[in-house]
């Protein structure tokens, strides 16, 4: 453990690490917790000084009963953290393990927010604490207002045969609005939400610049190669996934030979509902809240990445997604695209993409890289 930790000290510290001294506050500590907690976790090296000097530690102090009392009292609300006394050398130091939190967003018991950004700590932004809470589950940006929006931005022709499976007439509704804010297309202010004008707006992108597909294909199987195509797919989520579905068809080769009058595929690809669960889960999950960013679908030769901006929920891993467990990043979007028969919320969209890429012997991945979740299949 000594080797390792000198390893980790000579390299400094960064955004999985913090040094601090042996007199390090309490207020401070619980700082570094709440930061870490608030992002991907990290390291805290009791005993070391910013510069990489290793002092050490108060050994007359109950350093270990010390910090898991302000990770208990000090954060809100309490993380569970691990710690050991390692000695280095000639010194003893504090080795105190803070993990990417279940529970966020943390806070100090003087109701600050922090997270890690880099070797340092800083406050969240605005739309940056928004997304802390919608990864805890408390606040779902999909049922926010449209800033300026008015029914008017609405289709009300497409909200109707929304509305006709259900026997209801939306022409013949006397209080339409009223109708329209009990399903979460509108605010109680008659403003659009955010899951309103994506399912129905005339024109989503009028409002949410960003909330829209961009599709490339590439010549090879680097980002730096030849750029075949590049196109980016507007209008309301179902059209989105319905264009960029054909688009992906048109573009990826099905390699075939003429056997007498039948051809024969000689490259076995996916069915479309593959690359159609992958587009819709890319639409429904993605963080809305992340306006400068888009959802990404990159075609190389070899592969196909599906990139949607936005981490996973609090309680969910990579791990849990294979294995089926499903998730409402926006669950008014959900609502809405199930009952347009789209998703069947059963948590059965990744596990059957898995296998179908295991049927047919090509490689996939699911990964969280910076602030997008990426589903990597081979082709």
């Amino acid at each position: 453990m000594s080797i390792h930790l000198t390893h980790i000290i000579q390299n400094g510290e960064n955004a999985a690490v913090e040094f601090k001294r042996a007199a390090v506050t309490t207020d401070s500590m619980a700082k570094e917790m709440v930061a870490f907690a608030n992002s991907q976790g990290g390291m805290i090296l009791i005993g070391v000084e910013d510069d990489g000097t290793i002092t050490g530690i108060d050994k007359t102090k109950q350093n270990e009963a010390w910090v898991s009392n302000i990770a208990r009292d000090a954060v809100i609300p309490p993380i569970q953290i691990k710690s050991s006394l390692e000695r280095v050398g000639e010194q003893e130091i504090l080795v105190v393990e803070v993990p990417k939190g279940k529970n966020r967003p943390y806070q100090t018991r003087n109701d600050h927010f922090y997270i890690r950004v880099g070797s340092t700590n800083r406050r969240p932004s605005l739309p940056e604490l928004m997304r802390l809470f919608q990864q805890g589950g408390t606040f779902h940006y999909d049922a926010t207002a449209v800033d300026q929006s008015k029914i008017s931005d609405l289709n009300l022709y497409k909200i109707a045969s929304y509305f006709e499976p259900y026997g209801l007439s939306f022409e013949e509704e006397a209080d339409q609005a009223r109708l329209l804010r009990n399903v979460d297309v509108l605010t109680e202010t008659n403003e659009v939400t955010v899951a309103g004008m994506l399912m129905f707006g005339i024109n989503p992108q009028k409002y949410l610049h960003n909330a829209c597909i961009s599709f490339a294909q590439f010549r090879g199987n680097e980002i730096a190669d030849e750029l075949l195509n590049h196109q980016v797919i507007g209008g309301t989520l179902d059209q989105q996934v319905d264009t960029t579905l054909a688009l992906i068809k048109n573009s990826i080769p099905a390699g075939s030979v003429i056997e007498g009058a039948k051809t024969v595929p000689t490259r076995p690809m996916y069915e479309d509902r593959i690359f159609r669960e992958l587009l819709v889960n890319a639409c429904v999950h993605r963080n809305y809240a992340i306006e400068g960013s888009r959802i990404r679908i990159l075609l190389f030769q070899n592969r196909i990445e599906f990139r949607s901006p936005g981490r996973l929920p609090n309680t969910i891993t990579i791990e849990k997604l294979s294995a089926g467990v499903s998730y409402a990043v926006n669950p008014v979007l959900l609502k809405f695209m199930e009952n347009l028969r789209y998703v069947d919320k059963l948590g059965r969209g990744l596990p059957m993409v898995w296998n179908a890429a295991r049927q047919l012997n090509r490689p996939v991945e699911f990964n969280e890289i910076a602030d997008e979740f990426v589903v990597t299949l081979g082709l």
